[in-house]
């Protein structure tokens, strides 16, 4: 076997991996929205959110412990986990499920399918790297797509001053998302294993919201209704342990903002969740949005990681 053919054939086995990340991080993604419509009601979601990150983060120290993954962490690593403990898993989750209490969904989507645009601007002030213009533009075609492929529901949105609130959440949520991202490669650069770091980093969060919630009055009360609690289990297995786990391996093969284009592909399925059971209709500019969020996708995976 010749060395070319060696070295093509770890590329080649990366780059399905890479893949897989993103088609199982879009499908767990792109289910949690209506996913979290359904833990609305009894119990409050600031609670709710504490249940679902405990829960994670418990499976993820099991996992540890199974796999026999290191567990003990730097005190460098630690304070990154605590970093994307405090902006991710506490206040971008948290800014998150007020701002679909406020605003159609569509809206929360736009929005987060500028996080790749935001990691990019942020990694360059934080790390100094040089993206190559190919991934602000997959980034562009991103938001570009998104926004066609919502635009009937963004229409009919009530823009009252409710929504704007939503919407300003939101938008405070995708800049906490990204330096979470500068977090969580603190903690790669630190030399922290992704199973552990982000155990970790979710026991932070469910701790900081834990104390907020005792803080604020939060009454901590339980549903058990079968809706409730199977959209609990999804959200803490699919929608954070597997997804989080596939998110920062690829994140640290092919760069933070390849892996947070993820945001922007999660919106088709979810819009495809919401036809199936919230019996929403699609408009024919939505196929031109998803060729363009496709495309976006396309460009990220052919485009060089930053320097």
């Amino acid at each position: 076997m010749s060395s070319e053919t060696m070295k093509a054939a770890p590329a080649h086995a990366t780059r399905w991996l890479d893949l897989t990340a993103i088609v199982v991080c879009t499908l767990a993604w792109g289910t949690t929205w209506f996913a979290i419509t359904l833990q609305f009601g009894l119990v409050d979601p600031v609670v709710s959110i504490v249940y679902r990150f405990a829960l994670a983060a418990a499976l993820l120290f099991i996992w540890c412990g199974l796999t026999g993954a290191k567990i003990s962490m730097t005190h460098s690593q630690h304070l990154a986990a605590f970093g994307v403990g405090l902006f991710n898993f506490a206040i971008n989750y948290t800014l998150v499920y007020w701002a679909e209490q406020r605003v159609v969904s569509a809206i929360v989507a736009v929005t987060f399918a500028a996080m790749a645009f935001i990691n990019l601007i942020v990694f360059r002030i934080a790390f100094g790297q040089r993206a190559p213009a190919m991934a602000w533009g997959a980034a562009l075609l991103g938001v570009l797509g998104v926004a066609i492929l919502s635009w009937n529901e963004i229409a009919r949105a009530d823009m009252g001053a409710q929504a704007k609130v939503g919407i300003a959440m939101t938008l405070v949520g995708v800049v906490s998302a990204s330096l979470s991202n500068v977090a969580a490669r603190r903690g790669e650069m630190a030399g922290a294993g992704v199973a552990a770091s982000t155990a970790w980093a979710m026991a932070y969060g469910t701790m900081l919201l834990g104390v907020f919630a005792l803080i604020t009055g939060k009454t901590w009360n339980f549903s058990f209704t079968p809706g409730y609690m199977l959209s609990l289990l999804h959200l803490a297995l699919v929608g954070s342990v597997i997804a989080f786990l596939l998110y920062y391996g690829l994140a640290r093969r092919r760069g933070y903002a390849a892996a947070s284009y993820v945001s922007a592909l999660t919106p088709p399925l979810a819009m495809l969740m919401s036809t199936l059971f919230e019996h929403r209709t699609w408009q024919a500019t939505a196929l031109v949005g998803i060729a363009l969020i496709l495309a976006g996708q396309a460009m990220l995976m052919r485009s060089r990681k930053p320097a």
